[in-house]
């Protein structure tokens, strides 16, 4: 079977999402996708292309004064049912229509066809962003290949539904645990229950009211909740111990250190666990190749609520936004989706920001 990214699906970002996503590649099985990008992009007289893994880079080296990165993951969720992609009317339907091959694409067209940008371009297309950070292709490349994600600014491209979404919000996981001493339910008094002692710990989520925080016009909203909850031995025994499983979800203004600090005075007396943990984003909008973008989109940047790889490119000291035509709210869905109209519009938006040199 050849290469169906063939030069009349590159020209046309629409025809270029529909292949991409007829490209079946659940996390962990991206090699099929990765070896179709990198022959497009190693064709391309224009940029230097490498690859780590199943993660493609490509690059101009114009000389520009500056360097932009375009970033999108290759990989999707599993499939449910909803590959191949069909269209009606104005949709694409398909598993990683929205998140985000519809963003690959712009990504993949922009590479293919603007040998001449105003900046210098570097394109990640990357591998297992939707499983493990272990795997995720840009920690990967933090670690292995970290010259390749050096730039003046970054844009990934995941779905925003045509806004710019700026910065990103931090991510702490812990286990709340309680004690208690086992003993028979006919001699319950001889025992603590743990499972009761957790109450405590959902008062305080109840009680909870988290923060708005507004940086440079963008709005984050925290959230505090738990969920996940375990406990019990048997049904003949006073459990011994309960584990609260809590997500909190902070705004970039906060440190990692100042979120589990104040994870800490929340549920103060009892012992906590952190299981993950991730910084968040300041919105960036700062950087010259920032301003311009919001310029070129015509519309007023918004806070994103949730975390994406921007984190890990404002932990570098590269400022990054969010932007892509997908819908983030039928990401992983077995319905998702993606408007025609915002690839188009999407495309457009890009290549007036990139080619007005």
């Amino acid at each position: 079977m050849g290469n169906p990214l063939t030069p009349d699906v590159l020209v046309d970002p629409v025809v270029l999402t529909r292949t991409l996503v007829d490209v079946e590649s659940v996390s962990g099985a991206e090699k099929v996708i990765a070896d179709c990008v990198e022959d497009v992009l190693r064709q391309a007289p224009h940029l230097s292309t490498e690859r780590h893994q199943n993660t493609v880079m490509a690059r101009t080296d114009l000389g520009r004064e500056r360097r932009v990165v375009l970033a999108g993951h290759l990989d999707t969720v599993p499939v449910n049912g909803n590959l191949p992609s069909t269209v009606v009317d104005d949709l694409i339907y398909g598993c990683g229509t929205a998140d985000m091959k519809s963003g690959v694409a712009l990504a993949l067209h922009l590479a293919a066809t603007l040998p001449d940008p105003r900046y210098d371009l570097t394109f990640l297309f990357y591998e297992a962003e939707e499983i493990e950070s272990r795997f995720n292709g840009l920690h990967l490349l933090s670690q292995h290949r970290p010259e390749w994600l050096a730039a003046d600014f970054a844009v990934l491209l995941e779905p925003t539904y045509g806004v710019v979404e700026a910065g990103c919000q931090g991510t702490l996981k812990v286990t709340v645990r309680t004690h208690g001493r086992r003993a028979h339910p006919a001699r319950a008094w001889r025992g603590v229950n743990a499972i009761h002692a957790a109450g405590e710990v959902l008062r305080c989520l109840d009680d909870y009211r988290p923060r708005t925080v507004t940086i440079d016009g963008c709005t984050y909203r925290e959230g505090l909740n738990a969920v996940r909850i375990s406990g019990g031995v048997a049904g003949n025994v006073i459990p011994d111990e309960c584990a609260v499983e809590v997500d909190l979800r902070f705004a970039p203004d906060r440190t990692e250190r100042q979120a589990l600090d104040h994870l800490h005075e929340v549920f103060a007396g009892f012992d906590l666990e952190v299981t993950d943990s991730a910084p968040g984003a300041l919105p960036g909008l700062d950087a010259a190749p920032a301003r311009d973008f919001v310029t070129a989109v015509g519309a007023e940047p918004a806070a994103k609520l949730g975390w994406t790889d921007v984190s890990r490119f404002a932990a570098l000291g590269v400022p990054a936004l969010n932007y892509g035509p997908g819908d983030p709210m039928l990401a992983h869905a077995p319905d998702e989706h993606v408007e025609i109209g915002k690839i188009r519009d999407g495309a457009a938006t890009l290549h007036r920001w990139l080619a007005a040199y």
